[in-house]
């Protein structure tokens, strides 16, 4: 995978199974998995094995979550992106989902907004989709402000995997 995108302050590039560490360390935080389930991965393994979803991804469907870098200090901040995703999700499947998920230390700088928008951008100009999809859990007040600021509309709410509920989000 050799796309690259710039915002002003990151550079969002394909993760890499070298990313692991990064990945674990923000995965394994469970605050940053509060409206995820509270899952947060035990293992590096478990880093792994979600990189190599994501990589699978980029061979399949040529897109996936990104790793968001600083463009000072080349820190990683954590990832973002499109997905495209085939299982079937409040009655959709199909579509292209945006996405992110951020280390603690970099939450409410502004950083998911500025990589999201650029993904929705090169969804509607490079990409071509029709419609991009979002859902955030229900009580994410951040996330969800996000998806709307970028552009996307509330359209409903619904149980993820019949126990979380989440809204979901369209373009359209």
């Amino acid at each position: 995978m050799n796309l690259k995108l710039e915002t002003e302050r990151l550079i969002l590039r394909p993760l890499h199974l070298n990313d692991a560490d990064d990945m674990f360390a923000m995965d394994s935080n469970p605050k940053v998995h509060i409206y995820l389930g509270n899952t947060p991965f035990k293992t590096k393994e478990e880093s792994i094995g979600y990189l190599k979803n994501v990589l699978q991804q980029y061979e399949q469907y040529g897109i996936g979550r990104f790793a968001m870098i600083t463009k000072d200090g080349n820190r990683f901040v954590g990832w973002c992106g499109l997905k495209f995703i085939t299982e079937i999700e409040n009655n959709h499947s199909n579509f292209y989902d945006i996405g992110y998920r951020l280390k603690e230390e970099f939450w409410g700088k502004s950083y998911a907004y500025e990589a999201a928008k650029v993904w929705y951008e090169f969804a509607f100009s490079n990409l071509k989709v029709d419609t991009l999809y979002a859902s955030a859990h229900i009580d994410n007040k951040g996330s969800r402000r996000i998806l709307e600021k970028i552009g996307l509309q509330l359209k409903n709410e619904y149980l993820w995997n019949n126990s979380i509920t989440c809204v979901w989000y369209a373009s359209k």
